[in-house]
């Protein structure tokens, strides 16, 4: 069953009890991650193994999110910075104990024309058991974000014009 969560501003990725901040790096720059992330929510199930489906909503103010195993996410798009951030807010979902969630993808070039850092913080509020079950997960959500910086980057890398 769906469960309205508690809306949080930009300020919840600092002020979260629980923050998971996970980094990598892609050789794709700034720009082609951001189209892949913010532009193209479609295309997240063909680099992130976690998402089964993914749609923008509400004339791309939102997203629908789904990941394997059945959780659902109705998202509000917070911020959306080209080649810097893409955040979003979890308005309702199916996922027990959750209060509030919030996820920021941050893109900082890694050296002029040399790739991107991308840093994911997965920031949230729930009861305690959620908190604890989540911080015993953080191996797993990184290797998760892990791989699908890889993915997304093998996808992007392979798709670049000649000579660039």
């Amino acid at each position: 069953m769906a469960r309205r969560l508690r809306p949080v501003g930009l300020d919840f990725i600092e002020d979260a009890p629980t923050r998971l901040r996970f980094t990598a790096r892609t050789a794709a720059g700034p720009e082609a991650v951001y189209r892949a992330l913010a532009e193209d929510v479609e295309g997240w199930p063909r680099w992130f193994g976690a998402v089964t489906r993914a749609r923008p909503t509400h004339g791309g103010a939102g997203r629908e999110v789904r990941l394997v195993g059945g959780t659902r996410f109705e998202e509000t798009v917070m911020a959306a910075d080209p080649e810097r951030r893409y955040a979003y807010r979890v308005d309702e979902t199916n996922a027990p104990g959750i209060r509030a969630l919030l996820e920021e993808w941050r893109l900082t070039p890694a050296h002029p024309g040399s790739g991107t850092l991308v840093r994911w913080t997965f920031a949230v509020d729930g009861p305690a058991p959620l908190r604890l079950a989540l911080t015993a997960a953080r191996p797993l959500l990184g290797h998760s974000f892990r791989s699908a910086v890889r993915a997304l980057d093998a996808r992007l890398t392979s798709h670049r014009p000649a000579g660039q």
